[in-house]
């Protein structure tokens, strides 16, 4: 029997990508990226309706997570391929005597591969600077000046 574990989504990044240490003996640093991805359907009224799911992407792999922590901003349409993994910790909840003790399970994608899918940004619209500009403001498409 063979298990397969992997990830793909495509989505916009919901915030700036935030660089952190890590605490065990190396202090390695990684990278958080925030991930949000929707889906779309449409309802008994025959209205659309949508939902939008956020993830949460570690990026582990040095090169990786400085390249990202740069290149990538809030906004920018990613594809991240990886793997799911979960952490599962204790925490309390109340507080005095009657703290109880509670297990939760935080869901993460391990991200391998991350991709950024924007074709590059508009480039400026550049002023025509003197007579040149009073020029092509007088001139319709026709050729004829008024």
């Amino acid at each position: 029997m063979s298990y397969l574990n992997s990830v793909t989504i495509i989505g916009f990044v919901g915030a700036d990508p935030e660089q952190r240490q890590a605490r065990n003996n190396n202090g390695s640093k990684f990278t958080i990226l925030s991930v949000a991805t929707q889906r779309s359907w449409k309802n008994a009224q025959d209205e659309w309706s949508s939902k939008t799911e956020w993830h949460r992407v570690c990026i582990f792999c040095t090169r990786l997570a400085e390249h990202v922590a740069t290149a990538i901003k809030k906004g920018s349409h990613v594809l991240v391929e990886g793997s799911l993994i979960s952490t599962t910790y204790e925490r309390e909840v109340g507080k005095g005597k009657k703290a109880k003790t509670t297990k939760q399970t935080f869901w993460c994608i391990r991200a391998d591969v991350v991709r950024k899918l924007d074709r590059g940004e508009p480039e400026p619209e550049t002023i025509v600077s003197g007579s040149n500009a009073s020029d092509q403001a007088t001139e319709t498409s026709d050729g004829a000046a008024f």
